[in-house]
């Protein structure tokens, strides 16, 4: 039998490395039904049978963001069999306010007491056996950071998905919220039944005012009447609203276990450490300074001191692998154009593109390290001050983060933000940080032009993007965007030490959609760019690419970018191409180059640009619309194609200025 199973929890509790470790690497990822928040997916170790939904991360189930939503439409339509909530040990009170509304639901469930480890070294403790009698649920003392408990709480999940055992219907409040819910409770009880809500949960939600349940109870006018008639006394009479009255209520009986079940005596090592830490990396002054200085740090130890070693590695052992090829096809006396084909085309455009392999893994190593560390939510915290200015609130700089990385996720975690006007505004601007798929054009600019200087071109390329993207706010706010951002609310986590499997399991995930992406539309592409240089109109075979079908056509738009310095028909082909797949840039080059290896791309790459118009065509790569699935995603988030086109459109207007300004305004120095 088919146990479904669903893993809850607030941000930062540990859930990603609890998925991990219940689930091994054998997890999917995809979407949750209907919306673009991610959905990782995979069966416990050693019960195949019991499949666990990593469900987002949230503090509550109170439909304000796409995550509370998604986690809650999941809970209610899927009913999984068991809910696993993890609950941080180390900030219990604020944690079991999920629990309490989780229990709402009616499902089986067991929780997950994470991070016990560092309530005993700080010298606090919980009376699990206690905490489980009040709340009526097992709990199992785990830390999944350390891999302790782990089995323990598998064994106890599969026995509750074996033999459920229903919640006790815990009734916790008191005096008018009481009243008030029981009340409501019984005019609803049949509607409730209908829609398949739990009683006690509709009650709750329809006291709150929550508009879905609302609308999926079908209430009359008569019923609407009476609730509100009853909302109203019971906020009168606790002078207050009623949001903030359940949260009260909550909390009172929270604060009443908890002075039974944990005796904390002070702080935890790790909180004490962060406070300590925290008063450099957040300071007012040097916050983003020291920001900066880490990820120069970052991009030095990438591009010059590991990566570019490893790069030059997997170069020359991919020249040696394509010099066996063509020594072999020659000896078997394979035709010309296919030889040239499989080593001018394939070998040559997926060789490129492979070698930067090294490159993005460590970057990805790296800033999965600030991540998971924690580091990073400080980093938003930091930028919520400057982000107001922009019109933005600290929470849209998550998804220019994830932007970094590729645009695409970034897009959909736009999400994740309450106001749709900051949404769009974040859409928008995301694009212009730099997505790691450009990574393997600055490594090829910047060793044919700049080899000794790769660090320092590479800060300042994510620099301009940052920058053009705060001009870019600053025209928006107040025009097509007019308006004031969301307040902005985050919890920061302890500074912990990152797991190694977690930080091996995003490089490997990053790895494999790179290699991915280089033997499927890299490998398409070389194959139609080196069809389309090496024939012409005629389909005859040319000698010269420059009479080719694809000379022609690139030398139609290559006037368009003269005025940024590149005039030659390679490199506004390229540009081209690289809408399909940034990294198709590098490919495109090399197979129209008719290079062979690194060395013979930087000579021939120097005969298309000068080291300025090499830097304006930098700056247009970074800037300008980015892929077809980033588009197709800006498309579905901004649920409008007229939208998506502004989006396309203004990123490639703002490129090209830039790059012309760069580009000009350079002719006056050099």
């Amino acid at each position: 039998m088919r146990y479904l199973l669903a893993l809850a929890g607030n941000q930062n509790s540990g859930k990603t490395t609890l998925f991990n470790r219940l689930t091994g690497s054998n997890q999917h990822v995809g979407n949750f039904p209907g919306v673009t928040v991610e959905k990782k997916e995979g069966p416990i170790k050693n019960h195949k049978d019991a499949v666990l939904v990593d469900l987002p991360g949230i503090y509550s189930l109170s439909p304000y963001t796409s995550e509370e939503v998604v986690t809650r439409d999941f809970i209610l339509q899927e009913n999984p069999r068991v809910i696993i909530n993890i609950v941080d040990a180390t900030n219990i009170e604020r944690n079991l306010y999920l629990t309490l509304q989780l229990m709402e639901l009616q499902i089986p469930m067991v929780i997950a007491l994470n991070m016990m480890d560092e309530v005993r070294a700080s010298g606090n403790s919980i009376n699990v056996a206690r905490l489980s009698e009040h709340l009526g649920i097992p709990i199992v003392p785990i830390s999944a950071a350390k891999n302790e408990g782990i089995t323990e709480l598998i064994n106890v999940v599969i026995s509750q998905a074996e033999s459920p055992k229903a919640l006790p219907r815990l009734d916790f409040c008191t005096g008018e919220v009481h009243k008030a819910i029981h009340s409501i409770a019984h005019i609803i009880e049949d509607q409730a039944r209908s829609a398949g809500y739990p009683l006690r949960f509709a009650a709750t939600k329809v006291v709150e005012g929550d508009e879905p349940t609302m609308e999926s109870l079908r209430l009359t006018e008569n019923q609407l009447d009476i609730i509100g008639h009853v909302t109203d006394e019971m906020e009168e009479k606790l002078g207050t609203d009623r949001e903030a009255a359940l949260a009260d209520m909550r909390y009172s009986y929270i604060e009443r276990i908890c002075a039974d079940c944990v005796k904390k005596h002070r702080e935890t090592n790790e909180q004490v450490r962060s406070e300590k830490i925290d008063r450099v990396l957040t300071h007012r002054i040097f916050a983003i300074p020291i920001f900066f200085g880490i990820m120069l740090l970052i991009f030095w130890l990438t591009f010059d001191v590991i990566g570019g070693r490893l790069q030059g590695l997997l170069e020359s052992g991919i020249d040696f692998v394509t010099g066996l090829l063509g020594g072999w096809l020659a000896e078997v006396g394979v035709s010309g154009w296919m030889t040239s084909l499989l080593i001018n085309g394939v070998c040559a455009g997926v060789g490129s593109v492979l070698s930067f392999l090294p490159i993005i893994v460590l970057l990805f190593f790296f800033l999965s390290l600030l991540e998971d560390s924690g580091y990073m939510a400080r980093v938003a915290f930091v930028m919520d001050k400057l982000l107001r200015k922009l019109g933005l609130s600290g929470r849209s700089f998550v998804p220019m983060l994830i932007g970094f990385g590729c645009s695409v996720p970034a897009i959909m975690s736009t999400r994740t933000l309450s106001s749709n006007r900051d949404r769009k505004m974040t859409i928008v601007l995301t694009p212009f940080m730099s997505c790691s798929a450009k990574l393997p054009i600055y490594g090829m600019i910047t060793a044919a032009f700049f080899p000794r200087h790769g660090a320092l071109v590479m800060i300042s390329l994510y620099i301009l993007g940052i920058v053009t993207a705060i001009l870019s706010a600053l025209l928006l706010k107040g025009t097509v965007f007019k308006g004031n951002p969301v307040p902005f609310v985050m919890e920061l986590p302890a500074y912990r030490i990152p797991s190694a499997k977690s930080v091996l399991l995003h490089m490997w995930e990053k790895a494999k959609d790179f290699l991915k992406r280089a033997f499927t539309i890299i490998f398409l592409a070389s194959i139609v760019i080196w069809f389309l240089q090496s024939f012409d109109w005629r389909f005859n075979l040319v000698s010269d690419s420059g009479t080719s079908i694809l000379a022609s056509l690139g030398s139609v738009i290559a006037p368009i970018f003269a005025p940024l310095g590149f005039s030659d028909w390679r490199a506004s082909t390229a540009l081209i191409t690289g809408i399909t797949a940034k990294e198709t840039v590098v490919s495109t080059l090399t197979v129209l180059t008719g290079a062979a290896g690194e060395a013979q791309l930087s000579m021939a790459l120097n005969t298309i640009f000068t080291p300025l118009s090499a830097i304006s065509f930098l700056v247009f790569t970074i800037l300008y619309m980015p892929c077809v699935a980033a588009f197709a995603a800006t498309r579905r988030e901004m649920e409008s194609t007229r939208d998506a086109i502004f989006t396309a459109l203004f990123q490639t207007g703002a490129a090209y200025v830039v790059a012309l300004l760069v580009y000009q305004i350079g002719r006056l120095f050099i």
